[in-house]
């Protein structure tokens, strides 16, 4: 558009909004009563609706794990879609050893005073008044999360009757259920967090969509039986399982988790079906996080492109990566992903 179009367009705006103006006037002199502003208190807050929703907005994207402002900073320079406030990066929980607990809250309102994206953070798997104290602090989203020391190991929080959306971790289809059945708004892959190996990741994933496969051609071939027995078997609504046949998929978002560290490990996850990634210690323990985080989110929302994904690969480099832990060498009372079944 030229410089003489663009003044043109504006003087027809311009003489539309004062044509409102008049009708407006007009309209006032005639005794027409105009409509209540819409008020804030037939809001509606903590609807399924608008808690499955909010993850579905942060498709195709990254969140990354923080500890601090700077790195919160970094990651919304990168082009995350959200963070996830740690006191702890998990890399450093597996070294610090003893509980691990909830972020400070001071440090979890100081990132969401200084960044525009979500925030979330994690809290213990049962704790209840570690959640009820993030939403009254304003989290955009809370992890229930095996990365952080269990204060109940039998049972989860009962998510409804929270208005904040939470996400929860699963190694196979029927633990996804189970968490969604208490109310999870979205779902991630557990992996094994801090090790910067996603092979577990990679294991999850398949193990979930080969459960989901099979249940959808159940479904087609008419098998309602098989469904019923599937339901029974994971100790969910019958109804939650017809869901996810049919479609295909789990009916929430589902991200993948636990041992991304470079761009292609995110390109791969998405390929295997994820809707987008959360990266942990891969990128804030690497001596490259900056450009590591620019990488993984061009590589996550790119996945499908493998010249953007190669690129991706070149803005970083394996001697800067972190440095990773192989699963088999860890000891079974030390792997994070078994914690809350």
């Amino acid at each position: 558009m030229s410089v003489a179009n663009g003044f043109e367009y504006l003087e027809r705006l311009r003489d539309f909004f004062y044509s409102l103006a008049e009708l407006r006037d007009r309209l006032k002199e005639r005794g027409f009563k105009w409509p209540r502003p819409y008020s804030a208190d037939g809001v509606r807050t903590g609807t399924v609706k608008v808690k499955v929703g909010f993850p579905a907005m942060l498709r195709n994207g990254v969140i990354m794990d923080v500890t601090n402002v700077e790195q919160a900073q970094i990651a919304e320079d990168a082009g995350a879609v959200g963070v996830m406030v740690l006191d702890k990066l998990p890399y450093d929980v597996r070294k610090a050893g003893g509980v691990a607990r909830m972020a400070d809250l001071k440090v979890i309102e100081e990132v969401m005073s200084h960044i525009t994206i979500p925030v979330s953070a994690k809290v213990r798997i049962g704790h209840y008044y570690e959640a009820f104290l993030l939403e009254e602090a304003g989290v955009d989203l809370i992890d229930e999360s095996e990365v952080l020391t269990p204060v109940d190991e039998q049972h989860h929080i009962n998510k409804w009757v929270f208005s904040v959306p939470f996400v929860n971790g699963c190694r196979e289809l029927c633990e996804a259920l189970r968490r969604i059945s208490e109310g999870a708004s979205m779902i991630r892959s557990k992996g094994e967090a801090g090790t910067g190996n996603v092979a577990e990741a990679v294991k999850h994933f398949k193990t979930l969509y080969t459960a989901i496969n099979e249940l959808n051609a159940a479904r087609r071939a008419g098998e309602e039986e098989r469904l019923r027995d599937y339901a029974r078997q994971c100790q969910v609504p019958l109804e939650l399982v017809a869901l996810t046949a049919e479609m295909g998929r789990l009916p929430v978002i589902t991200f993948a988790a636990g041992g991304i560290a470079t761009p292609a490990d995110a390109a791969l996850m998405m390929w295997l079906g994820a809707d987008g990634i959360f990266v942990g210690s891969g990128i804030f323990k690497s001596q490259d996080p900056k450009e590591r985080a620019e990488a993984i989110v061009l590589a996550t929302a790119r996945w499908d492109d493998p010249e953007a994904v190669v690129e991706a690969q070149r803005m970083v480099s394996e001697r800067t990566a972190m440095a990773g832990i192989d699963v088999k060498t860890l000891k079974p009372e030390e792997l994070l992903q078994t914690r809350g079944v």
